[in-house]
């Protein structure tokens, strides 16, 4: 573990495997951390999905999980694309997934789309389609389709533009008795028995049971490091430097109330993580604007 990472997660190392178990317990594919490793390192789940999203058969020659595109603008932004796949035709193809509404404005996909494009460049490839595919925990513009697929069109005559640049959005929502239907309905299974295709299910469970269960482990840690970091750097924006250690404990408070708030962590081992009373954790919580579940 890096000093980074106890820097977030303190000395209790006991009680954060606790938490980390739990939270592995929880995720679904919709969790980019589980979707990026479950697709992000198997040519034949990826297919699998793809064939099922673009409803075609498809090869795929690579594919890498959280592959970071730089930004050929000196001081740009660079994106991570949670699954990054490449055809046998040399069409790359971008699979996101989000769990909430936060970070879904429509013009995320443009960006994406040009990031990509900027890579096929700069590799000095031939210009080949793009496809950026967003699959939604919900329904992102609300008609209960299971597809929305985004092409450019001249206004006028509307024919599509054909300059090779694709973005789907999938509806998680659709429950339909179809190819999509039960592919959503696996992306919401937590545990890997529950998923009705046998090669989503073995990868699964290859994460939250078997051997790669140590990668996972590694990639919650991270993310749990990462979400405090930049708290921080924020925290710190507005405070000043000198309180960014403050912000490093406000950033992994926050991350605490995130996952007590969606049900991926027991509010009692949440305020033993956080070292206080499980009343000082629910007035705080509430406090930051976080909604306690009810139990059930």
């Amino acid at each position: 573990m890096s000093g980074e990472t106890k820097e977030v997660f303190g000395s209790n190392y006991g009680q954060n495997d606790v938490i980390i178990n739990g939270l592995i317990e929880k995720m679904t594919l919709f969790d980019d951390n589980l979707m990026s490793l479950v697709f992000g390192q198997n040519i034949e789940t990826t297919e699998l999905l793809l064939r099922v999203i673009m409803e075609r058969d498809i090869k795929v020659i690579d594919v890498r999980g959280q592959d970071e595109l730089k930004n050929p603008v000196i001081g740009g932004r660079c994106i991570t694309l949670d699954v990054h796949a490449i055809d046998v035709d040399g069409r790359h193809i971008d699979i996101e997934v989000q769990i909430n509404a936060e970070g879904s404005h429509v013009k995320r996909a443009r960006y994406h789309s040009s990031m990509m494009d900027a890579r096929m460049l700069e590799e000095g490839q031939e210009f080949k389609d793009s496809y950026v595919i967003f699959i939604y925990d919900h329904d992102k513009f609300r008609k209960g389709l299971p597809f929305y697929h985004i092409q450019r069109r001249v206004d006028e005559t509307g024919e599509v533009f054909g300059d090779g640049s694709h973005i789907i959005y999938v509806n998680g929502r659709y429950e339909g008795n179809d190819d999509i239907g039960r592919m959503m309905k696996d992306f919401h299974q937590c545990r890997p028995e529950q998923i009705e295709s046998e090669t989503l299910s073995k990868a699964v469970a290859y994460y939250k049971e078997k051997e790669g269960r140590g990668a996972m482990s590694e990639a919650v840690r991270q993310y749990a490091m990462e979400y405090a970091k930049e708290y921080a750097k924020e925290y710190a924006k507005e405070y000043g430097e000198e309180q960014k250690e403050e912000g490093i404990l406000q950033g992994k408070n926050n991350m605490l109330y995130s996952l007590v708030s969606k049900g991926r962590l027991k509010i009692d081992v949440a305020a033993e993580e956080a070292n206080v009373s499980l009343g000082e954790f629910e007035k705080s919580m509430e406090e930051a604007g976080y909604k306690i579940p009810e139990l059930v």
